[in-house]
């Protein structure tokens, strides 16, 4: 993160703590892998929600790692890891071209006075790179211990917040670029919400078919990327509340998203299931259901 080298990390998370129960799914490394590391960090994170989008944000996963120049996560869980899932056949396009990001020719290269590996040349707040090999002037020396915009160690307070502060605009520039959220919505107006995140997709779905069916009225907000986006704040602020459905014992998705965006905890509802199984809509629906059937009795009382 701090030498900003791209890197590309696979998660299918298990049950915890420490080697828990292998064969058994749960969301428990969420805050792990978005602020993982001692000091001040923020990762991208990407959480696919079935086979597919393992597949296709793979490869998203290792063009933002390049573009933004930073570990990029793919959260997955061991219910979409392990499990037999129905998805369309993977398609490959062969015409695909990956984004490298801001990488300098050898002809870019000499056209330079100096390179500073990173300094931020263009206020996107992504300092330009070189590969190795390319030129001389290219050369520089990467350290993950307090360093200017030089790339030289430094303990002068100035330069070095001028580093941590420009990769934390870049981080958050990203919440543009990650996957945008799947939002499922009926005519909209609904004073209830549910947030939820990768495997618990499909359940949450199901459960929500059968509220509507039964009169009950819930938008569902499906995040798919970390840094969240203007679509995760909206979607917060215009539901009176909010159930956080997700597999951890903390309610770490519900703590990220109140932290993050400054929704009150008090909004978001916590319904969690982590004994290792696969969400049920079972699950979904008794830790909806009952908040929903009182609120609309006091709307039509």
């Amino acid at each position: 993160y701090y030498a900003e080298v791209p890197a590309v990390f696979v998660d299918v998370q298990r049950t915890g703590p420490s080697t828990g129960r292998p064969t058994r799914t749960q969301q428990g490394d969420l805050q792990l892998l978005a602020y993982a590391s001692h000091g001040d960090t923020k990762h991208i994170v990407l959480f696919p929600g079935d086979p597919k989008e393992c597949f296709e944000f793979a490869v998203a996963a290792f063009d933002l790692a390049e573009r933004f120049q930073t570990p990029v996560f793919l959260a997955s869980d061991l219910d979409i890891g392990m499990n037999d899932w129905m998805v369309p056949r993977l398609q490959w396009d062969d015409g695909f071209q990956p984004d490298r990001g801001k990488v300098l020719s050898a002809a870019e290269l000499e056209e330079l006075d100096s390179f500073s590996r990173y300094m931020d040349v263009d206020g996107d707040h992504i300092a330009n790179r070189s590969l190795p090999g390319v030129h001389p002037k290219g050369a520089f020396f990467t350290r993950g211990s307090g360093h200017d915009k030089h790339g030289r160690y430094t303990e002068d307070s100035d330069a070095y917040l001028e580093v941590v502060d420009r990769i934390a605009a870049k981080i958050q520039s990203a919440a543009d670029h990650v996957p945008a959220p799947e939002v499922h919505s009926r005519d909209g107006g609904a004073r209830a919400g549910i947030v939820s995140i990768g495997g618990c997709h499909r359940a949450v779905m199901e459960a929500r078919d059968e509220l509507l069916r039964d009169g009950l009225e819930v938008d569902y907000l499906r995040v798919r990327g970390f840094p969240f986006d203007e679509t995760v704040v909206r979607f917060l602020e215009e539901h009176e509340t909010v159930f956080v459905v997700e597999q951890n014992r903390d309610g770490q998705l519900r703590t990220m998203l109140s932290s993050e965006t400054g929704c009150p905890k008090a909004k978001l509802v916590s319904v969690r299931d982590y004994g290792g199984q696969p969400l049920s809509k079972g699950h979904v629906l008794d830790g909806v259901r009952s908040t929903l059937v009182n609120a609309v009795t006091e709307a039509t009382s």
